[in-house]
Formats: structure tokens, C-alpha cells, sequence
């Protein structure tokens, strides 16, 4: 895209008129994720009929939040080609990503992923740099949000959002929070509008914000921001260094003496680095930049020519209109049903539906026989029999089945059957978490290539060794230098492998662990269980899966070995 010979208002306009086609092509895709969520949410909408349903059985929240995991992959890093320099920066990444991972509210944010993907079929994770964070003298780190599909708009017809010119984001905000953040004034935070869509549910003070990243001429990602006609941001290369310099001395702000300074933004590309030896001479080094969207896409299982995955909510549709349709015929069976008197057709008492309303006397010579009731109250048990057919059928769709609950009579089958049927039951379900640790290897880079490129300062990162024994390593952008004879320069080395461990759910399977733990030490696996190292070795590993005092064990234990046999192999191990 090429939109730098464009003026300020002709960029604007060309921008609206991109995300308002964008938005067209995508109309059915977001009227699709509409009704996907006031399905979750228990719409009693009938497809097809302008009637409601008078009741619902939510099905579809059900087996939404059954499958909601508060699982957050845990990151692995490998080199391309093996160097010893490569395997300790890989085993930095490794620990900067776990350390973030750590440090922000990843908890809140898989929270609300794991409903989207469901519900919508897929999630938006935008990764951004925030130099505003401090941390002591660590100036700046990384945000990571997770957005709505409902207010992530593609460019028309692109599946994959690497082969994307441009995307947009939808956010709501306050013209308040546009003042502070993009530095504008009141009365040019006034041209910030709310879009038709939101009115209905804001404050007259919400506005819309339209964020836009693009591709240059040269493959760089450009950000444009703008709310109604007001243009909050616009950066033609959005990983570039910026400073500020003066137009007329070419000096930075901080150097330049002009009376009246014309202060322009410019992009930084190299910085010198100055050598810790004097004698050294000093070293000439581009800044390293990102070449994707800081963007992740987290499919719930793919589909065909669909940027996201497939929704639960599309394929357990038919069962929830069907389970809502025979509720409603429950209750209103229910609500018909009752208990009706019969009276000769002269009694002098009136009927109404009260409770022990009525004292009914009788005449002299009447009998009772001339009395009774008649029974309506309809058998609902092919009903109810029907309503889990069609959620056990719901269930099954999604891979839900009673095998993989571990429910069901399978009395004649050996165990490697048994375990045969519950792997294959439970291959949408694996599908789901293989999508879900692939996004998370992709986050893990786009947050590495933004410390790359922006962490000036080295990060601190703590850690435990296999001895429960804390150590300190930082993470420096400069250790990842390279020299490139055949060209004279140096690059930043990103030639990383990312992925997820998969092991690391089995610290949310604590129990399991412990007990683990427990057989190992019994099987004489640690070493011999009546030495004082293994029992220390023990309770390092119990420690690691967060057993409960176990540190106050390890202390216990760490006494006894040192200055003895035990302590020399207990470091053996």
C-alpha cells in the first residue's frame, strides 16, 4: 500500500473508505457472531418462526464453560542450528517468555479467550509495546489483549492474516482517555464519533477508535488510528525508532538551539554501540524490526477458507432450537395440567383456581358420590427422554462423549481398547488444544520480537534450578548480535523454533503430580529412599509441583545432607 504522496485528510478518507468496504464484506460473518452469542447467552429465538421459545434449557453454556480450561501453554524455545551461543539465547527466551507469561494478567485474559474461541470459533490476541510501563530502570514492556472477533475486521477474501495488506481493530473508549493517550486537545476530541452500532448501549462521551495496520511499499507495517474525523495516530512504519529532531539544524530536540525550533518525528534505523574496551572501536548496528502484524489469530478447529475456526454454537445449534422447543412444549403441558372439580349442575358454589378457597356444604340428601375431579396432568417423561437424547447428541458432536467422561458400561473390553475408544472420542477435543498451544507459539515470538526490538535496558529474570535454587539471568538484546562476513554487517539473530511444552499442563494436575512423585520415590527411581539426598531430591521435585510446606521439607533435608555422604549425591544428581 502506498500512501505517503496522500495528504492528511485524503489519508483519513482513504482509511474510512478501506475499513467501511472491509466491514461490508464482513457483515455476514459479524451478524453470524451475534448470533452465536445470544445463543450462549440463552436466546429464545426460533430459526424460521416469529414465535419464541417460552423456556430454554441453555445447552449451549453448558457444554461451552465444560470445556473452558484455565490451562496457559508453557513456552519452548530451540535454535534452527545448533551453537552454544544460540542454545543460551534460546534458553533466555525461554525464561523472558515464561517470566511475561508470569507477570500479566494471562489468567484474565485465557479467561475470556477461551469463551470466544468457542463461542465465535476463533480469538484476536494483539501484542503492543507500552513505554510507559517502568519497572525500576527497565523502561517499557509488552501489553497483550485479547479482542472479540466481532471487532477484528480482515481484508476481504484472506484466510491467513500473514498474507493480509491491511486488518482492522474496533475498540471503545472515552474521549477522555483519547486526551490522555494520543494527546489532543477538547475541542479536537469533539470530532470523535461513536458508530452507529454502539449508540445504542454507550454514554454520550464513548467514542469509537478504528486501528489499522498496513503493509508499505517495502513489506513495513504501518499503523492508522482515527476516530470519525479525527486522526489520533499515523505511523508509516510502526517498529521503527523514533526521534525527535529539528527540521532546521538536523539536531534532536534535546541539542537544538534554533530560536524557534520545527520539531518533526524520524525514524532512528541505527544506533552505536560503544565497546567495553576503550581500545575497541565503536560498532554501527540497525535496530532490529518485526515484519508481521502484532497479531494473533487462535483457531478453535480449522475450517475451510475461514479465517477463524468453527464455532461450538453453528454445530450444536439444531439441538439447542430442538431442546428449546420441546421445554416449551414441557412447560406448557404443565401449565394446562391440573386438577379439575366436577359439581351435579345445580351446586351452589362457585369455582375458581384458589386453594382451599372454597368450603363447599352440602345439601340435605346430597352424596358425595355426586362429586369428584378429573385428573389432567400429562405424562412429560418421553419428553424429558427426548430433551437428553438431543443434548447427549450435542454433546457427541463436539467430541463430548461418555467414553472420553469415562461414564458407560464397557465391562468386555480389554484396556487398551477401552483407552483406543477414549483417544478417538476425544480427537475433536485434542484438536481444540493443539490450535490453542499453536497460537501461544506464535505470541511467544511476537512478544520476544518486541523485547528484541525495543528493550533498551536488560531484563532480569529469575529462575529455580532442579535443586529448588534461585539464580539470576537477564535477557540483552546485544547478546543476540551477529556478525555477517559475507555482507560487513551485524543483524539481530531471531532464527528461533517456538513452541509450547507439553508437559506444562501437568502442573495444573497437582495431585497427579504429587502422587507421581510419591511412586517415583518408593520405585528407588530417585535413588535409595532411605539416604537423606534422595528424600532431599524428593521434596525438590514436591516443591517444584507446589506441594504444600514442602519447602520447609527441603530446608529439612538440605541440613541433614550437608557435610555428608548424602549431600555429595544429592549434587550427583
Amino acid at each position: 500500500m502506498n500512501t505517503k504522496i496522500l495528504t492528511k485528510d485524503e489519508r483519513l478518507d482513504y482509511f474510512k473508505s478501506l475499513y467501511k468496504g472491509a466491514r461490508a464484506a464482513y457483515s455476514d460473518s459479524l451478524e453470524l457472531f451475534d448470533k452465536h452469542m445470544r445463543q450462549y447467552k440463552g436466546s429464545t429465538e426460533i430459526d424460521g418462526s416469529p414465535e419464541r421459545a417460552s423456556t430454554t434449557r441453555n445447552i449451549t453454556y453448558e457444554i461451552v464453560e465444560s470445556q473452558v480450561s484455565s490451562e496457559i501453554p508453557v513456552p519452548k524455545v530451540d535454535t534452527v542450528a545448533y551453537s552454544e551461543k544460540r542454545e543460551r539465547c534460546a534458553e533466555v527466551v525461554e525464561r523472558l517468555c515464561a517470566s511475561v507469561k508470569d507477570k500479566l494478567p494471562f489468567e484474565e485474559m485465557n479467561d475470556i479467550d477461551e469463551r470466544y474461541t468457542y463461542i465465535f470459533g476463533g480469538s484476536v490476541i494483539f501484542v503492543e509495546w507500552d513505554n510507559g510501563i517502568r519497572c525500576g530502570a527497565e523502561i517499557g514492556a509488552v501489553r497483550v489483549h485479547s479482542i472479540s472477533p466481532s471487532d477484528f475486521i480482515p481484508e476481504p477474501g484472506v484466510f491467513n492474516i500473514d498474507n493480509m495488506e491491511y486488518c482492522f481493530l474496533r475498540f471503545l473508549t472515552t474521549r477522555a482517555e483519547i486526551i490522555r493517550k494520543y494527546g489532543v486537545s477538547p475541542s479536537d476530541a469533539m470530532l470523535a464519533q461513536c458508530e452507529a452500532e454502539d449508540e445504542d448501549f454507550t454514554e454520550r462521551d464513548t467514542v469509537s477508535v478504528i486501528l489499522a495496520f498496513y503493509k508499505g511499499e517495502g513489506g513495513e507495517i504501518g499503523q492508522f488510528i482515527y476516530s470519525g474525523d479525527l486522526v489520533l495516530r499515523d505511523i508509516e512504519d510502526y517498529y521503527a525508532r523514533k526521534m525527535c529532531v529539528c527540521k532546521r539544524c538536523g539536531e534532536e530536540e534535546a541539542s537544538c538551539r534554533c530560536e524557534s525550533p520545527n520539531l518533526v518525528m524520524k525514524n532512528q534505523d541505527y544506533e552505536i554501540i560503544l565497546p567495553p574496551s576503550p581500545k575497541a572501536e565503536k560498532i554501527t548496528v540497525p535496530y532490529y524490526k518485526p515484519k508481521t502484524f502484532p497479531l494473533v489469530i487462535r483457531k478453535n478447529t480449522s475450517g475451510e477458507k475461514s479465517l477463524f475456526g468453527q464455532s461450538d454454537c453453528e454445530y450444536i445449534r439444531p439441538e439447542q432450537q430442538a431442546i428449546n422447543k420441546v421445554e416449551t412444549r414441557i412447560l406448557q403441558k404443565l401449565l394446562r395440567s391440573g386438577v379439575t372439580p366436577i359439581v351435579p349442575e345445580d351446586a351452589s358454589i362457585a369455582i375458581n383456581n384458589s386453594v382451599f378457597g372454597q368450603v363447599i356444604k352440602m345439601k340435605p340428601g346430597e352424596s358425595m358420590a355426586q362429586y369428584g375431579t378429573v385428573d389432567t396432568t400429562p405424562d412429560i417423561a418421553q419428553d424429558i427422554a427426548e430433551a437428553e437424547r438431543l443434548y447427549d447428541h450435542a454433546k457427541r458432536t463436539l467430541g463430548i462423549s461418555d467414553a472420553f467422561q469415562g461414564i458407560g458400561e464397557f465391562a468386555n473390553e480389554s484396556g487398551y481398547a477401552r483407552q483406543l475408544r477414549i483417544s478417538q472420542a476425544s480427537g475433536r477435543l485434542e484438536s481444540k488444544k493443539k490450535m490453542k498451544h499453536a497460537a501461544y507459539s506464535r505470541l511467544y515470538r511476537i512478544i520476544f520480537e518486541h523485547y528484541l526490538a525495543f528493550a533498551d535496558e536488560p531484563r532480569a529474570l529469575a529462575y529455580k534450578d532442579s535443586f529448588g535454587r534461585i539464580h539470576n539471568r537477564s535477557f540483552d538484546r546485544y547478546d543476540f548480535l551477529s556478525y555477517d562476513p559475507s555482507r560487513g554487517c551485524y543483524y539481530y539473530d531471531d532464527a528461533f523454533l517456538f513452541s509450547t511444552d507439553p508437559n506444562g499442563a501437568s502442573q495444573l494436575q497437582r495431585e497427579a503430580l504429587w502422587e507421581k512423585n510419591l511412586e517415583n520415590l518408593r520405585a528407588g527411581t530417585l535413588g535409595d529412599p532411605t539416604l537423606p539426598a534422595t528424600l532431599l531430591r524428593y521434596w525438590q521435585f514436591q516443591e517444584r509441583a507446589h506441594y504444600p510446606n514442602a519447602r520447609e521439607n527441603v530446608e529439612y533435608f538440605l541440613e541433614m545432607t550437608k557435610g555428608a555422604e548424602g549431600y555429595a549425591k544429592a549434587e550427583e544428581y
